[in-house]
């Protein structure tokens, strides 16, 4: 009798089916036919899942993929919400100097065909409002370059813009959006980098010009700058902030469209390759520093929560075609509530631009962004560094070397020389006087970024207005100029710089 096991052999070893195939052969080519058909099954599921995320990706973001926001920052309303459906968006910029400190409503849109592909543009916004040049401008640059008295009208930004966003200001943008508007962010459209991220020049599908900076997605801080500048001026409008047109966020994506201003910022006017264009007047200069003024007043005083900015440095102060300045960069803005004197912070800013009190006690409020606007205000006149190690040991600290210049009675020789028309000694007394209340060791003694405007703001006398206000407040000036001088009059020890706080980027 024969084993099980030389039975189950031999059955195995029978031939069957039409081609004469052992039992164990057909045994096990149908378990490799079972094991194709799986693996094709579970390729099959893996491209389907693919092409579904595609499509999503193409599509509309879920709501829940759209950042976190505060609204409690609001701003205070001036105007009326618009009722003519045919006025999508509420233009800012042809505000008046009288209405540039105060906030402004934007209308609410009315969506379309939702069914729509995500990067198709939709809205189309109806120019309202036109402005024409003014007669008689300035030249803003010695040199060649010249400012044109009937600048290019260009088209609005809002124009063709995607879906208007579910926070209720700007649009949202797809990742495939942005990849077509910089040429899948080539490095041709680099305008700079940071700690945090790059900055790519692109054009949308309407050829508006913008600005988009990508953050870095493997830095915690990336998120929180990103949430900030979010939270920070999403809702903001006035014409010498950078607007912020909308944002990304997709996957680990996060991306800030901006409006792009192409004639460079301040740093480079007056430090770098922009000079090359000329220099910048001092009445050019003095635009400049009055609207970056506004527009800090506008953030300390017209929204609430008020904004401190915390970088305020020539680099960030854009400057466009008609040289009026755009304040940029809100990455370290911080909300200050109303009833709060100030918050504790880590210290972060640019060297040379930090406030001493709050570099020493990490204490920070608006007084802060008052003494960084009066060091770009001395960088502005002087055309130096805040600090510059270049320079002999007692010039080094800009801001100590021109209270010793001017408490020796020097004041006219701490002017730019680049500055080809030389401003009036009136004009020069206002500046530096306003400027050095901004960098006043003590920051209660410093004025408001209000008052500072009312300072800088040019003398436009009526017709017969009496003349001995003018000569009063002239006498004013030179009174404080004088007293400025005889604070100054000993030479400080220009080694021993204060330590100011660096932005960790």
């Amino acid at each position: 009798m024969s084993s099980p096991n030389t039975a189950l052999a031999e059955h195995l070893s029978q031939k069957i089916g039409p081609f004469g195939l052992k039992m164990w052969e057909m045994i096990g080519i149908s378990f490799g036919v079972l094991l194709f058909c799986a693996l094709l099954l579970l390729v099959m599921c893996v491209w389907i899942q693919n092409r579904r995320r595609y499509r999503r990706a193409s599509g509309y973001l879920p709501t829940t993929q759209i950042p976190a926001f505060s609204r409690d920052i609001k701003e205070v309303p001036v105007e009326k919400s618009i009722k003519d459906d045919s006025a999508l968006l509420r233009i800012y910029d042809g505000y008046s100097d009288n209405d540039s400190n105060k906030g402004a409503d934007i209308s609410k849109l009315e969506h379309g065909d939702s069914n729509s592909d995500s990067d198709s543009f939709r809205y189309v916004e109806k120019d309202t409002s036109s402005k024409s040049a003014e007669a008689g401008s300035t030249e803003i640059v010695d040199g060649n370059r010249q400012h044109s008295a009937h600048p290019l009208v260009a088209p609005s930004q809002f124009s063709g813009l995607p879906e208007f966003s579910h926070l209720g200001w700007g649009h949202w943008f797809t990742l495939r959006d942005l990849q077509i508007a910089t040429n899948w962010f080539s490095k041709d459209n680099v305008l700079g980098e940071g700690g945090y991220g790059i900055v790519y020049r692109g054009q949308l599908v309407n050829g508006t010009p913008v600005a988009i900076k990508r953050l870095l997605n493997n830095l915690g801080q990336a998120e929180k700058e990103f949430r900030v500048e979010v939270e920070a001026i999403g809702h903001v409008r006035h014409k010498n902030l950078v607007r912020l047109l909308g944002y990304c966020v997709e996957g680990t994506q996060r991306m800030l469209v901006y409006e792009y201003v192409n004639n460079g910022n301040l740093e480079q006017w007056l430090h770098g390759a922009m000079r090359e264009r000329g220099s910048l007047t001092w009445d050019a200069r003095m635009k400049i520093i009055l609207g970056t003024a506004k527009a800090l007043a506008y953030l300390h005083d017209a929204v609430e929560p008020k904004v401190v900015h915390r970088d305020i440095k020539s680099s960030n102060i854009l400057i466009d075609e008609d040289f009026n300045a755009k304040v940029s960069d809100f990455g370290l803005a911080k909300l200050l509530g109303a009833g709060k004197s100030h918050i504790a912070t880590r210290v972060m800013g640019t060297f040379g631009y930090v406030a001493p009190e709050y570099a020493n006690t990490g204490f920070l409020n608006e007084k802060s962004d008052i003494y960084s606007f009066g060091i770009v205000f001395l960088e502005a006149i002087t055309g130096r560094d805040p600090v510059d190690y270049r320079r002999p040991p007692d010039e080094v600290n800009l801001v100590d070397w021109l209270k010793w210049m001017i408490g020796n009675r020097r004041s006219e020789e701490v002017v730019d020389p680049g500055i080809v028309t030389r401003p009036s000694t009136k004009a020069l007394k206002k500046a530096l006087l306003t400027a050095l209340r901004c960098v006043d060791p003590d920051s209660e003694k410093r004025p408001t970024m209000g008052r500072v405007v009312r300072m800088l703001e040019p003398d436009n006398p009526k017709p017969h207005q009496d003349q001995k206000h003018r000569r009063d407040r002239a006498g004013e000036i030179d009174a404080e100029f004088q007293r400025k001088n005889s604070d100054t009059k000993t030479k400080p020890d220009f080694k021993s710089n204060r330590k100011k706080g660096n932005r960790e980027k």
